[in-house]
């Protein structure tokens, strides 16, 4: 069963090991979605495969190949709302704008 994780109200970010992490834009088609994820999935295993044989151009390359598909995704980069509100991103959700609803989920 995969994990489930808090997901911070306006949907904008999840919660794993006390910090917030942004979520993919849903403003994504699934098949646009799926593709990235796909990218991602690739560059992840080629991350591996680098590292494991020492191959440090190649471990460059595929890390450049994670953060384009990380920032299809939504998940770095520019923020995919429009509101102007700052990316929280990795900061623990007790010291975010989100703490009052953060204390509330542990009341």
């Amino acid at each position: 069963m995969a994990n489930t994780y808090p997901h911070t109200p306006d949907g904008r970010y999840f919660v794993a090991k006390n910090r917030l992490w942004r979520c993919t834009n849903p403003r994504l088609s699934e098949d646009e979605r799926q593709t990235h994820v796909n990218a991602l999935m690739d560059a992840r295993r080629a991350v591996k495969s680098a590292k494991n044989q020492g191959d440090d151009e190649a471990l460059r390359k595929a890390r450049e190949c994670v953060q384009a598909a990380k920032e299809a995704l939504g998940e770095r980069g520019p923020v995919w709302w429009e509101d102007d509100a700052p990316d929280e991103t990795g900061k623990a959700p007790h010291n975010s704008s989100y703490a009052a609803w953060w204390e509330q989920q542990h009341a």
